[in-house]
Formats: C-alpha cells, sequence, structure tokens
C-alpha cells in the first residue's frame, strides 16, 4: 500500500512539474514574440505564432488553476528575459528572429516529446497527452516556418542557436523546481 501511495504521488509531481514548466515556456515563448513584434511591427508571420501560443498558454493557465498547481516563481524573470531575447534577436534583423524561433522550438519539441513518452506509460493523462501532441505539432510548425524564411541565413546562425538553445534548457530546468 505505501510503495503504491509512494508511486502516485512521485507521478503527480512529475505530472505537476510538465504542467508548471509548460505554462512557463509557453508565457516565454509569448514574452518573445511580443518583443520580436516590438521592432518588428506588425510582421504577420510572427503575429500568426503568437497568437497559437497566446492560445497554448492560455490552455496551460487553466490546467493549472483547474489542477491547483502553482506557476513557476520566475514568472517576473521569463517575462523580461523573453522580451529582451524577442527585442535583441529582431533587432540584429529578421532571420535572427527566425534563428531564434528555430533555437527554442528544436528544445522544446524534444521536450514535448520526453513528455509524449513518460505520459504513454498509461492512461491516467490521455487528455494531457492529447494537448501536448497537438501543441508538439504546432511548435514544429514554428520551427519550421523560421526555416523557411531563412533563419539559417543569420549571421552567426549556429552560435546564436546554441546559446539561445542552452538559455531554453536552463529555463526548463529552472521552472520545474522553483
Amino acid at each position: 500500500m505505501k510503495n503504491s501511495l509512494t508511486k502516485i504521488k512521485s507521478k503527480n509531481k512529475i505530472v505537476s512539474d510538465m504542467i508548471r514548466v509548460n505554462q512557463a515556456g509557453e508565457f516565454g515563448a509569448q514574452k518573445i514574440y511580443e518583443g520580436q513584434l516590438a521592432v518588428l511591427n506588425n510582421d504577420k508571420t510572427i503575429l500568426d505564432m503568437l497568437k497559437q501560443e497566446k492560445k497554448h498558454l492560455d490552455t496551460f493557465n487553466k490546467i493549472l488553476i483547474k489542477r491547483g498547481i502553482r506557476p513557476t516563481a520566475l514568472s517576473p524573470l521569463w517575462s523580461l528575459g523573453g522580451y529582451l531575447l524577442g527585442v535583441t534577436t529582431a533587432l540584429i534583423d529578421r532571420k535572427a528572429a527566425m534563428a531564434c524561433t528555430v533555437a527554442v522550438e528544436e528544445v522544446i519539441e524534444k521536450h514535448y516529446r520526453d513528455q509524449q513518452e513518460i505520459l504513454n506509460e498509461d492512461d491516467s493523462e490521455k487528455e494531457l497527452l492529447e494537448i501536448i501532441e497537438k501543441f508538439r505539432d504546432e511548435e514544429i510548425e514554428h520551427k519550421n516556418t523560421a526555416l523557411d524564411h531563412d533563419a539559417q541565413g543569420t549571421k552567426g546562425y549556429k552560435l546564436m542557436t546554441k546559446g539561445i538553445k542552452r538559455i531554453t534548457k536552463l529555463a526548463i530546468f529552472l521552472s520545474k523546481k522553483i
């Protein structure tokens, strides 16, 4: 009995951490696009991606509330950091803004895939699994859109995306913990 209770608590913590970090990630993504739009006024491609990120964020906000999961305490940092990352990449040029999208979405694609593997182990979180699968597909679309808009043509593409990927991975790690 004690062992099965421990397993349930452990699974609940894993799922709570998933939801917390996904909400934080969608919040950060929204801020990145808002920063980019502050420089690249009314860029239709970025506006379209922002609309999807807002839907993702709204979904995870509702799940947080419904399940009584606290958001990360780092939201103010992700707000400022995401916005500044968006502004900075857009100030370089549009290709750099697209490179930022590629870097973030490659990390998120893997992050969501890892979550899918965990959730596929049992049927108790089927609704969450479906949401993550849908959002992962949309994040892949964002990455492909950015690639179609010459993200790789930005000067210093490899170095820039490597740095942004590291920042994104750190944000995921910290959002699970804090």
